[in-house]
């Protein structure tokens, strides 16, 4: 009897510590997410449709929007900085890529919006973003149905003219030295990390649902 209760004590020691990592974990993963949310300005493009051809235009506007959003975006030194610099010029960054739809002779709206967007964790060239609900500049195609493509706008990692070598110095213009050594992965194992944190967030959707 008291060999079974010493295992009961033990298998409560054991859920007890380890609900109380999960709660560290996951206290940690939040504020890294929160405090990385604040730093950086995302972009969503959202195409058309599925189609071979829209997803196609889908890159042709995100890279007409971005090269127009380029030139605003200098001397930026901050996310609301770079949200402030570009809310004046949104139907401006619309034209741009409507002009690219209309080049290859397509005649689809689009839309340019800054809002609030869930992202998923990503993995880019010599980065990845976590999971989490960030500001965003938005871009709809036409009915917006078809497949996103998300990347940063600032700092402005996903310009064409960004490199693997030159991430660290373009993300560290915007962000703390631990940010940077979380997204390109310098502190190890960024992967689990962000696994952690969307795991923890979609816990904490399941208990607010």
């Amino acid at each position: 009897m008291k060999t079974s209760t010493a295992k009961l004590h033990l298998w409560e020691a054991a859920l007890l510590l380890a609900f109380g990592l999960t709660l560290t974990a996951g206290v940690w993963a939040s504020a890294s997410e929160s405090a990385l949310a604040g730093r950086v300005l995302r972009l969503h493009v959202v195409a058309n449709s599925d189609s071979d051809s829209d997803q196609a235009l889908k890159l042709l506007v995100r890279d007409a929007v971005l090269a127009a959003a380029s030139p605003l975006l200098d001397g930026a030194d901050g996310r609301e900085a770079a949200e402030q610099a570009l809310a004046p010029h949104l139907d401006e960054l619309a034209r741009a890529g409507s002009a690219a739809l209309a080049a290859e002779g397509c005649g689809d709206s689009v839309s340019v919006s800054l809002a609030d967007r869930w992202f998923p964790t990503k993995q880019y060239d010599g980065f990845a973003m976590p999971a989490g609900q960030y500001r965003a500049l938005v871009v709809t195609i036409g009915e917006g149905r078809g497949r996103n493509w998300w990347c940063v706008v600032f700092p402005p990692l996903c310009l064409g003219s960004v490199t693997e070598e030159s991430v660290e110095t373009v993300a560290g213009e915007a962000l703390s030295e631990d940010q940077v050594a979380l997204i390109t992965g310098q502190d190890g194992g960024y992967v689990l990390k962000f696994r952690l944190i969307e795991w923890w967030e979609e816990l904490l959707q399941n208990l607010g649902a």
